[in-house]
């Protein structure tokens, strides 16, 4: 899939054209399959990568941001650009309530709003809210984002994914940064076959048949992809959810040696850091309760946590030596129709929201 922009259509119904929030161009249907459906909560970040009185910079959705705590503690994000010359604020000076751009002095507090300009006191430009600010909520040990299409778009209320909300639910994240589209990953996850090959070696999917017939299953806030001969034994299902963020959740079963407790759970997330580039999260959750949840948190941190690096790192290895464009000529078969749909969806997603950038769609 190119990112390369073409000339913009004229808009339909003559509406005015719209830049989406933190991007100075014209976005195309393809420039935001490549870096990312907006209106969505993301995942941007584990939050103790944030520490107090400094600021950190991390690139989401082809965008420089600058994320930063207050005197509070309270957790900011903000486009890394000062709006004077657009110098990036992350590399200013933390002033507890606000940055202040190194080249200049402007300083930006956590709403984006200019609250001092030292080299000309009283210019229009105080009192403005001239940066990007994004709505950030800090849960499941992670910071969430909603990533607007346009500057008039409004948050979704941020709901967590059933299991990291359950109190009888134990969990650990986990983070990692790939070299390979975002849109890969989600092929990878709806495919479930790719279990009993890729981790055949490994501690929780060395069962089950190497052949499978399968089905979608819809549901009322997305999809199943799932096994119909086979349950309980591999990776056999998983499920796609569009709810206040794109997530997938799905089970493996635990060999007995794996400790007391329930199903082993993963809900996964992938946020594009820009075209060729991924930011992956992971949490690995088990249903335990008393005694029982520390034994298995105690397994994890020793035991477990170890093997399902290994399992995810089988994962990065093989995305990330797929050609960029392996997704534009292949040979799709039954096991395929979960990867099928989930191309479908985004790519209607995707022009939908650069119809609205172009004045077609409200």
């Amino acid at each position: 899939m190119t990112t390369a922009t073409k000339p913009p259509a004229p808009a339909a119904t003559g509406g005015p054209r719209k830049r989406a929030v933190g991007v100075r161009r014209d976005l195309t249907a393809e420039d935001i399959a490549a870096t990312g459906l907006r209106d969505r909560w993301y995942p941007i970040l584990p939050s103790h990568m944030v520490v107090a009185g400094e600021s950190k910079k991390v690139t989401r959705l082809n965008i420089d941001w600058v994320l930063f705590r207050d005197a509070q503690g309270v957790l900011h994000m903000l486009e890394d650009r000062c709006p004077h010359r657009s110098a990036p604020l992350s590399v200013g000076q933390h002033l507890g309530d606000r940055l202040a751009c190194k080249y200049h002095g402007v300083q930006v507090d956590g709403t984006g709003t200019v609250v001092s300009v030292p080299g000309m006191p009283g210019c229009a430009l105080e009192g403005k809210q001239a940066t990007v600010s994004l709505k950030v909520v800090e849960a499941a040990d992670i910071i969430f984002a909603f990533v607007p299409l346009t500057a008039d778009s409004e948050p979704t209320p941020f709901v967590l994914p059933d299991r990291l909300a359950d109190p009888e639910v134990s969990w650990f994240p986990n983070f990692a940064e790939w070299a390979g589209p975002w849109r890969f990953y989600m092929d990878n996850v709806l495919d479930p076959m790719h279990g009993a090959f890729l981790h055949r070696d490994s501690h929780s999917m060395f069962g089950g048949d190497t052949s499978a017939r399968f089905r979608i299953r819809e549901t009322d806030r997305g999809f199943f992809f799932e096994k119909t001969d086979q349950r309980g034994v591999n990776f056999d299902w998983v499920e796609y959810v569009r709810g206040s963020m794109d997530y997938v959740d799905l089970e493996i079963p635990y060999a007995e040696n794996a400790g007391p407790g329930g199903v082993f759970g993963i809900v996964g997330m992938s946020t594009p850091i820009d075209a060729d580039n991924s930011a992956i999260f992971h949490w690995r959750t088990r249903r335990v309760q008393g005694w029982e949840r520390e034994v298995w948190r105690f397994l994890y941190r020793t035991r477990l946590e170890a093997r399902h690096w290994e399992v995810l790192e089988q994962d990065r290895e093989v995305l990330e030596a797929l050609a960029a464009d392996a997704d534009a000529e292949e040979h799709l078969y039954q096991h395929d129709l979960g990867v099928s749909r989930i191309r479908r969806i985004y790519r209607a997603d995707a022009k939908r929201q650069a119809a609205i950038l172009a004045g077609e769609l409200v």
